[in-house]
């Protein structure tokens, strides 16, 4: 499955943004789809992530109550609203996808990505 994110940019501290990731290629409801972020010097950090149906989300500590992870499986997409972001957000995004059975925060268990989307956020 090929994988593309988009929506990034530039925010003050405070704002939202809604990232997109359009998927292609093989049966998309077949994937648990993550949303993972790297910052400058730091290791690539589990965000998001969503089951096949959408019914089971999961998120960080570190942003959890104010991103909302989402997904059409009928439009091949998956969306990560995100509110009140704050400096620390800064970072690449990325979407990923899971072939697995089980919904994980380990990035190694993802078995496709997408090219990355950044996003700064302005104090």
């Amino acid at each position: 499955v090929q994988l593309q994110a988009s929506g990034g940019g530039l925010v003050q501290a405070g704002g939202s943004l809604r990232l997109s990731c359009a998927a292609s290629g093989r049966t998309f409801n077949g994937y648990i789809m993550g949303w993972f972020r790297q910052a400058p010097g730091k290791e690539r950090e589990f965000v998001a992530s969503i089951s096949r149906s959408g019914g089971n989300k999961d998120y960080a500590d570190s942003v959890n109550g104010r991103f909302t992870v989402a997904r059409d499986n009928a439009k091949n997409m998956v969306y990560l609203q995100m509110n009140s972001l704050k400096p620390e957000d800064t970072a690449v995004y990325y979407c990923a996808a899971d072939g697995g059975y089980f919904m994980s925060k380990l990035a190694s268990r993802y078995d496709y990505w997408g090219q990355g989307s950044l996003v700064t956020v302005s104090s």
